[in-house]
């Protein structure tokens, strides 16, 4: 969840599936505020579970390897240039207010979950080139991960303000190299570390992003 209102999604785990998950793995590798989609059969997706109550949403509550869970079926259609899709899901959540979390919206968020795939790119490729932690230490490695994630962090951020600055611009045609590069270019030429007296929310890095930005993104029908 990078960006925009996704921000409000922070709480929903991205340790998803889409060809099945064992009752273990709920059991004893998730925390509450967890979601586990699945396709349907495979796994805990085709089992049977027990009904504890139906909710009002047209979810229901169960329980796996002794944990409390909800669940909600939902058949998923996209309409894209390739045609139409539609496939059948059982979204696992330990999630259990169905007033605080719609079914409905977790459904909707089910292909949210590729965008944690992006990060990792932007983190592995983007940022760091393909190159491998240069700490030999854990307390170095733990400080060289934490930088990482800040520079990503803060270019995500001026992403949204350039994109925020611009009504109907879908944060998702912000270029992260376009960021990247163009706060490298700051530090390196030690430009504009001055701040003026007037506070610019987009700045350099935002003029970048906004003068390079992506094509609409293509919608996908499948993980990456």
């Amino acid at each position: 969840m990078r960006t925009g209102s996704r921000r409000a999604t922070s709480k929903i785990c991205t340790h998803c599936c889409s060809l099945g998950i064992h009752g273990s793995l709920v059991s004893r590798g998730t925390r509450p505020g967890c979601w586990l989609p699945t396709r349907r059969p495979g796994g805990v997706a085709g089992r049977k579970l027990p009904l504890i109550r139906r909710c009002h949403d047209g979810s229901w509550l169960s329980v796996i390897g002794g944990r409390p869970v909800q669940i909600i079926e939902a058949r998923i259609s996209i309409t894209t240039t390739g045609g139409h899709h539609t496939s059948d899901y059982r979204l696992i959540t330990t999630l259990l207010d169905p007033h605080r979390y719609p079914a409905a919206d977790l459904a909707e968020l089910y292909h949210q979950r590729w965008e944690i795939e992006t990060t990792y790119l932007e983190l592995k490729s983007t940022i760091l080139g393909g190159r491998v932690l240069r700490a030999r230490t854990p307390d170095g490695i733990d400080q060289e991960i934490h930088a990482l994630l800040i520079v990503y962090q803060v270019s995500r951020t001026a992403m949204v303000d350039a994109t925020d600055s611009r009504p109907g611009v879908d944060p998702d045609r912000a270029s992260f190299t376009t960021a990247l590069n163009a706060a490298r270019d700051q530090v390196v030429q030690a430009a504009g570390v001055i701040a003026d007296t007037v506070i610019d929310l987009v700045g350099v890095i935002g003029e970048h992003v906004l003068a390079n930005l992506l094509p609409d993104r293509r919608i996908r029908t499948k993980p990456a």
